[in-house]
């Protein structure tokens, strides 16, 4: 019995497209779908130990049930979510830490202002009209000159004269 052509190229067509592996890489801009990491989940409902000993309700305040992802995470690190000093979000055990790495001046909005750089960087450096049959790390090709190669800059330091630990041989080596 004969297979027909068609039905070879579509099984082939198939096998290849289930080969794609975007992963974390995939630095295109993200559809209008929603986004999962706004949604929070609340904390499940617990009876309270006295009914009598519940403060009193308030209308468009928080209760116990909503998340508070900010405490969360500080307490998850080890810290003490009661701690933040009111007004700016930084505990008072760290105030003298943050003070000695702004010693040189804080850039206001330096987060959206590299964001800005790196999609005109990105919008320069774009591929266009180029045909790919096989999964390319587009991430690898735009980066790939601002890459650190560690052996060299291991190198680099060890002739200065700065100890260094040891590290991995060089691949193929």
């Amino acid at each position: 019995m004969r297979i027909p052509f068609g039905v070879i190229v579509l099984a082939g067509a198939l096998a290849v497209a289930g080969c794609g592996q975007k992963g974390l890489r995939l630095i295109q801009k993200p559809g209008t779908g929603p986004d999962e990491f706004l949604v929070l989940p609340s904390k499940p409902l617990s009876t309270p130990e006295s009914y009598s000993s519940l403060p009193a309700p308030t209308p468009g305040g928080a209760n116990l049930t909503d998340p508070n992802p900010q405490a969360e995470a500080v307490a998850a690190l080890g810290g003490k979510p009661g701690a933040l000093v009111p007004g700016n979000g930084i505990p008072a055990s760290d105030a003298a830490l943050v003070t000695a790495s702004s010693r040189y001046g804080v850039e206001p909005g330096v987060r959206e202002t590299v964001a800005e750089e790196d999609a005109k960087f990105r919008h320069r450096n774009r591929r266009v009209g180029r045909i790919k049959l096989l999964p390319v790390d587009r991430y690898e090709q735009l980066y790939k000159k601002q890459t650190l190669d560690p052996h060299a800059a291991n190198e680099q330091f060890r002739r200065a004269g700065a100890a260094t630990p040891s590290a991995p041989p060089v691949d193929g080596l």
